[in-house]
């Protein structure tokens, strides 16, 4: 059976990249030439701040005197289980060393970059989570200097939230920048004297311009778009729940895609006929917003078995793919490619979002074909080592020498040649092929 489109989008997430990108060309080129001054004219211009752009201790704990004990207990729960998610996942990775041949001894260390810059959007929505997932993750994979930065509120300065969040993490440093401004002064070293290895953290079109343009530079963590959902669906699911998290996703923002893949044209149809109303318990700007997105965005198939829907899925390649259908460990086993998966419908993006533990910064547009989200690794450089005896010179010297002569480089050749004349001055090899 063909897949059957219910609803198609009008818009892709593409729409309006040229304009973009030309705009965010000419504001990094600006604050390059231009340095601190620059991006204190920017904050200004863009979000109405002429405070301090660095963050001071007075300032982080005022924040945390406007918080109640719930959101500081709050907040501290969400950090824990992230923390724990974190400290696993390190202890996944491993250091090593082996003998590939005799006196041939190789090996991988892995060493943290020194300065990671992390960006907390904080615009339409105080991103607590945000800050929690890029700060707790580059602090326990050992960054030694972490760099936070989120835009300030016309007259308060950085949400107190994030403050307090950014500080509870270990960000040495918290500047209030957003935008453009906020990533070119991570990946400058503005205010700092420290320029970001690397900048991670979600952000408007903008923000993910920008750390595309600069990516090369300074390393990103992964280009995003505006944030997806994808839900798969069976026969027995909850319409309700289904067409709540699809809305729940929608209301990050106008381009927001939210997907459907059904088996049941009957629960499709469901879903469909909810929306509006789930939609409508919104408030405004978040009503607005994921109104929006739903009708440009939005996406609905149904298709013929579970096989096709995973196929189809995994051509989406989603940031957040949840499954209300039977037989959970089937999906587990047989999906391939997605930021995050939730399964059943006792979990929701909603969870992994806020506080479940796994990192919510995941990859858009079809990037989760050959990425993941943000993780511990991300912030540690996998690095090799090797070390040789002279004995070992004998096998690899002689074949690195033919190798390179059949690849026609006479320099990489020499280099086996000379040491095997030196160490071996009474033997013969050969040396060409």
């Amino acid at each position: 059976m063909a897949i059957d489109w219910m609803k198609r989008a009008e818009r892709t997430p593409a729409s309006g990249e040229a304009e973009t990108r030309a705009r965010v060309e000419e504001m990094l080129a600006d604050i390059e030439a231009g340095g601190e001054g620059a991006a204190r004219r920017y904050a200004e211009e863009l979000d109405g701040w002429s405070g301090d752009i660095v963050v001071s201790s007075e300032a982080i704990a005022r924040a945390e005197s406007e918080l109640s004990a719930q959101a500081r207990d709050d907040i501290r729960f969400a950090w824990e289980r992230v923390r724990r998610f974190a400290e696993a996942q390190r202890a996944s990775l491993a250091e090593f060393e082996t003998e590939l041949s005799p006196g041939l001894v190789a090996g991988q260390r892995l060493i943290p970059v020194e300065t990671a810059g992390c960006y907390v959007p904080g615009g339409r929505y105080a991103h607590i989570a945000s800050a929690i997932m890029s700060v707790t993750t580059a602090k326990t994979a050992g960054v030694a200097n972490v760099i936070a930065c989120s835009p300030p509120r016309r007259e308060g300065g950085v949400h107190p939230a994030i403050l307090y969040t950014a500080h509870l993490c270990g960000a040495d440093t918290v500047l209030a920048l957003g935008g453009v401004q906020g990533v070119a002064a991570l990946a400058f070293g503005l205010f700092t004297g420290h320029a970001a290895d690397l900048i991670v953290g979600p952000g408007n079109r903008f923000v993910a311009e920008a750390k595309r343009i600069l990516f090369g530079r300074v390393g990103i963590d992964l280009f995003a778009g505006p944030t997806e959902i994808l839900v798969i669906a069976d026969g027995e699911a909850d319409p309700d729940l289904v067409a709540c998290d699809l809305v729940s996703q929608a209301e990050h923002g106008p381009d927001s895609p939210a997907w459907l893949v059904s088996t049941s044209q009957v629960l499709a149809r469901e879903v469909m006929a909810r929306i509006d109303r789930f939609v409508a318990r919104l408030e405004e700007p978040n009503r607005s917003a994921a109104a929006a997105a739903w009708r440009d965005y939005g996406e609905v198939a149904v298709a013929g078995s579970r096989e096709e829907a995973a196929a189809l899925s995994d051509a989406y390649a989603p940031e957040h793919l949840e499954v209300h259908a039977a037989d959970p460990d089937w999906w587990l086993a047989r999906l391939r490619n997605y930021g995050s998966l939730f399964l059943g419908e006792e979990t929701t993006v909603t969870y992994g979002d806020k506080a479940a533990g796994p990192n919510h910064i995941l990859p858009t547009r079809g990037a989760a074909r050959y990425t993941g989200g943000l993780s511990v690794g991300k912030f540690i450089k996998t690095v090799t080592w090797q070390r040789m005896t002279r004995e070992a010179n004998r096998e690899v010297g002689a074949a690195s020498a033919r190798i390179s002569r059949a690849e026609g480089m006479q320099g990489h050749a020499l280099a086996g040649d000379d040491r095997l004349h030196k160490y071996f001055p009474e033997e013969s090899f050969r040396l060409e092929g």
